[in-house]
């Protein structure tokens, strides 16, 4: 099964039968976020760019459109498993009420 939203002229997706949410424009997959999804947790794992598209923020648009889905569903916990969204969170204190407490 799969969701898809648009995010600032990108289509995100969320594939949950491949546990990960894609990023694309165009048709062209641009960046993908790689999860485990325990039922009350979120685990973002990997935040990984097409390298022909690096260096354009696309990852951080990954990441706010992810947490903007997180947000509405308000059903599940964040565990910023990737250093990539640990640091996102750090830059976004105001999402930290996303975040599971250890």
């Amino acid at each position: 099964m799969t969701i898809s939203t648009t995010v600032g002229g990108f289509i995100l997706t969320d594939e949950k039968d491949a546990s990960r949410y894609t990023l694309t424009r165009d048709g062209q997959l641009v960046s993908v976020l790689d999860y485990r999804d325990d039922g009350r947790t979120i685990a973002l794992t990997r935040a990984f760019t097409i390298p022909s598209f690096r260096g354009h923020g696309y990852a951080a648009t990954m990441v706010e459109g992810v947490v903007a889905d997180l947000e509405r569903r308000h059903d599940r916990k964040v565990d910023p498993v990737c250093w990539y969204v640990s640091d996102w969170f750090a830059a976004h204190p105001e999402q930290r009420s996303l975040l599971r407490t250890r």
